[in-house]
């Protein structure tokens, strides 16, 4: 039997899956929306500086990672909640052993044991 308070995880999972779509919503259509440039088509009606132009380039392409990654976050999060919920929570999905409490502290979206997480990554 799995060695975790399910009421707790189900808190820290649902926190964290809120937070998610929070920046996801900020970064997308909120007021921290960085909306791409394209440097060609300025319509500002104004001489672009070539410097200004890159900044936000760069800008843009960094929110898309950063939603990218909390896109792929809240993936794992929700699973994670569907695992709870289908009472397979803190089981390896490769081994199907219990995967250690203090790996689940530190990433409770964890679908492997840590064995099995090394094996994947050789």
């Amino acid at each position: 039997m799995p060695q975790y308070d399910a009421a707790a995880v189900r808190e820290r999972l649902t926190a964290e899956r809120d937070r998610l779509r929070s920046d996801i919503y900020e970064r997308t259509e909120g007021a921290e929306a960085v909306l791409p440039v394209d440097p060609l088509n300025d319509s500002g009606g104004m001489a672009s500086d070539q410097a200004d132009d890159a900044d936000a380039m760069a800008d843009a392409e960094r929110n898309q990672a950063i939603i990218r990654n909390s896109q792929a976050l809240l993936e794992q999060v929700n699973a994670a909640l569907a695992r709870l919920d289908a009472g397979t929570y803190g089981i390896c999905a490769n081994c199907g052993k219990e995967i250690n409490p203090r790996r689940l502290e530190r990433a409770p979206y964890a679908t492997l044991c840590i064995d099995c997480q090394a094996k994947l990554e050789r």
